[in-house]
C-alpha cells in the first residue's frame, strides 16, 4: 500500500491529489495539508507527496510541514520508497537544507533533459506538463540532480542512498484533468507528446521491489 499525501491547502484546488491516488494500483489517500500529526510511514510501501499551492518557504506553513519533514528524515532512515512531485520535489529538498525560491508562475508543457539514468524516470519522453510558481535552487544534502530544463538545473532529484526521488513536473496531470487549471495552456505540445504517468508506474515498481527485497 503506497500512501499518498494531498498537500493541496485550497479545497477547492485539490483535484490532482485525487489523480495520484486513481493512477497507483494500490494506495491510501490522505490529506495532509493542515495535518499536525501525519502517519508511520513505515507502516507503507511507500509514501507520494503531492503538489500544492503553497510554498514551502511561508512560515504559516510550518506547523504541518515540521511534520513531514520528519516523515521524510524517517522515510530516508527507513530506506521506505518516497515520490515528491512539485511541491513534494521542493519540500524534500527544503526538509534536507535546500533552498526554494519564487520564480515566474508555468502552466504548460516544458522540454526537460535527463542527467544520467534514473530509475523514475525510465521511458519517460521529455515533455512533461508543469504547475509551478517555485524553483529548487539548491539540492539538499545528499540529493543529485537527475534532469534539468532551460531554467532550472535541479527539475528532478534523487538521494544517494536512499529510495527518494523527486520531479518538478505533474506525472498525475492528463487531458482528463487539464481544464482545472484556469492557466493553463498546452503551447506547442499536446497531451500525445508526453507519457509523463510513467512516473507513477515507475515508483509502484520500485515500493513493489523494494518490499519483496528484488
Amino acid at each position: 500500500m503506497i500512501l499518498v499525501l494531498d498537500n493541496e491547502v485550497q479545497p477547492d484546488y485539490r483535484y490532482l491529489g485525487p489523480e495520484i491516488d486513481r493512477l497507483l494500483p494500490k494506495s491510501e489517500y490522505v490529506v495532509g495539508a493542515g495535518r499536525t500529526k501525519v502517519p508511520d510511514p513505515t507502516g507503507y510501501d511507500g509514501v507520494v507527496l503531492s503538489g500544492s499551492t503553497a510554498s514551502v518557504y511561508d512560515d504559516d506553513q510550518a506547523s504541518w510541514l515540521e511534520p513531514q519533514y520528519a516523515l521524510i528524515e524517517q522515510c530516508i532512515e527507513a530506506q521506505v520508497p518516497l515520490l515528491g512531485i512539485c511541491f513534494g520535489h521542493q519540500q524534500v529538498n527544503a526538509a534536507l537544507g535546500g533552498t526554494v525560491e519564487e520564480d515566474e508562475r508555468r502552466a504548460t508543457f516544458v522540454e526537460m533533459e535527463r542527467l544520467g539514468s534514473d530509475t523514475i524516470l525510465d521511458g519517460l519522453e521529455p515533455i512533461v506538463p508543469v504547475l509551478h510558481a517555485d524553483l529548487v535552487t539548491e539540492l539538499g544534502d545528499g540529493m543529485e540532480a537527475t534532469a534539468k530544463t532551460a531554467y532550472n538545473k535541479f527539475f528532478c532529484s534523487r538521494h544517494e542512498s536512499a529510495p527518494l526521488w523527486t520531479v518538478q513536473f505533474h506525472p498525475e496531470f492528463t487531458a482528463r484533468v487539464s481544464d482545472r487549471p484556469s492557466d493553463w495552456n498546452s503551447g506547442r505540445y499536446t497531451f500525445d507528446d508526453s507519457n509523463a504517468t510513467e512516473v507513477l508506474d515507475n515508483f509502484a515498481n520500485a515500493c513493489s521491489e523494494n518490499r519483496t527485497g528484488e
